[in-house]
């Protein structure tokens, strides 16, 4: 019988294309607990397998056109496995070779991160920089047709496979959207997909912003460079905070998630998985260390930060190293490891839940933030008209002013902080925009929790 190999598990959402795939493989080896003929032999279902045979021998007989014995299967085995779970399917050699190709990180796509949900097609999220997010499709967004075939009926990996294609090529999707009356279409041209892990920049004097779009291999180390890059812009001053952007990140290699925990926290448990395999149950733990020693975090998540995303901002939540503000995650919660079988195909098979450290299961919860911020799209601060009490006829004067008159010291005018865009950030992204507010009102708080203790 053959060997059941298996590779390291990544906790990716199950559909991937336009952009690297999140199956980082650490390791190929043989499975020692590989199941041998007899203990197979004993639990074979057999009047189960007898039904199958039957159904098999019906349609061979009197289906209306012949299939062949590989597409009775191959269909088999798919309809066995997808029933499982949304995230679980089986790929033919063809279709394995394909994934394989997708780590390689360079193809023809849109840049989407798609999953089933109720048996639609959906956006999990569009990834940053890449040609579906520039054409506006959003997480949540429903596939109903692609180039004008129905998507009802159809698989993952076989969605994936039409959406992807030669750069320079467009594609029509069907989308329906809530809030929006009808399905609409959307032509996209497909490019070459190389989507960077980290982005960094300052938001005001000493508070630091990193967005991360993915969870690649190498992401820990992005950050790294990002963070000591935000200190020497800092003019080589330590951090005052920092805003961790996870928003419409779907997921990614676990132990790049990991790593960005362990960038923060000192000790204890970051996270762990749990299945009925032995190499299912993992456990991950920070070591010493922490690159802002100590500063203020607020993470920014919403309903397309999903798996990995989760695992960080359920890590930095339970710890108490970070505040999370936005909308609920995703809520996928369960490990997939990928088994290559000896056809030249391969499954991708649920096999593990992960849990945050105070034992919390994260699928089909998802992670709930600490401030729930939407966003909303906000009038110019500017313009709104307000009265002080100095502008009120007769009123009292202020007995510190020295003289120097009873009218209040001018504000200075509101200083607007401006996105990469040119507009105002309280404009073009308010959930970024009350993210840096209460990081300010951290940084305020823990200043003076220090100046209380060292008195």
């Amino acid at each position: 019988m053959a060997q059941w190999l298996r590779k390291t598990s990544t906790l990716g959402v199950a559909a991937v294309f336009g952009f690297s795939v999140a199956i980082a493989i650490n390791a190929l080896a043989d499975k020692d607990s590989a199941p041998n003929a007899t203990d197979v032999q004993s639990t074979i279902p057999l009047n189960e397998l007898r039904t199958f045979t039957d159904v098999l021998t019906r349609v061979k007989a009197d289906y209306v056109d012949p299939v062949s014995d590989k597409t009775l299967m191959d269909n088999a085995i798919r309809g066995m496995i997808s029933r499982l779970d949304p995230h679980s399917n089986y790929m033919d050699k063809s279709e394995f070779k394909d994934l394989q190709e997708t780590t390689t990180g360079k193809f023809g796509g849109l840049g989407l991160q798609v999953g089933m949900k109720e048996n639609i097609i959906t956006v999990i999220a569009p990834i940053d920089d890449t040609p579906a997010q520039r054409a506006g499709i959003k997480a949540g967004d429903k596939i109903v047709k692609i180039n004008g075939e129905l998507t009802q009926g159809l698989d993952l990996e076989k969605s994936v496979k039409l959406m992807r294609g030669e750069p320079g090529t467009k594609i029509t999707l069907t989308i329906v959207r809530d809030g929006v009356d009808k399905p609409f279409d959307v032509t996209i041209e497909r490019a070459i997909i190389n989507v960077k892990s980290v982005k960094a920049r300052m938001l005001d004097p000493g508070f630091g912003y990193i967005r991360i779009a993915q969870f690649q291999s190498d992401t820990t180390e992005q950050m790294h460079d990002a963070l000591n890059q935000l200190i020497k812009d800092n003019d080589n001053h330590p951090l005052k905070g920092l805003v961790l952007d996870l928003r419409n990140n779907p997921g990614g290699v676990l132990q790049a998630a990991v790593g960005v925990v362990d960038t923060f926290v000192n000790k204890g448990l970051i996270v762990y998985t749990d299945g009925r395999d032995a190499d299912s149950k993992m456990s991950f733990k920070a070591h010493e260390g922490d690159m802002l020693s100590g500063a203020p975090i607020v993470v920014l998540v919403n309903g397309g930060s999903a798996s990995a995303s989760e695992i960080v901002a359920g890590a930095l939540q339970d710890d108490g190293r970070a505040l999370i503000a936005g909308e609920r995650t995703f809520g996928k919660g369960s490990v997939q490891s990928i088994m290559p079988l000896s056809n030249g195909g391969a499954l991708r098979l649920t096999t593990a839940r992960y849990f945050t450290p105070s034992g919390r299961s994260i699928q089909g919860e998802g992670i709930k933030p600490d401030v729930e911020v939407h966003q909303l799209k906000i009038a110019d601060i500017e313009k709104v008209f307000s009265i002080k009490e100095a502008d009120l006829a007769g009123h009292i004067t202020n007995p510190n002013n020295n003289g120097k008159g009873d009218k209040a010291p001018k504000e200075a005018p509101i200083k607007q902080m401006i996105n990469t865009d040119g507009k105002p950030l309280v404009e073009s992204d308010y959930q970024l925009y009350e993210g840096l507010n209460l990081l300010k009102g951290m940084a305020i708080v823990a200043k003076r929790d220090a100046k209380h203790t060292g008195s």
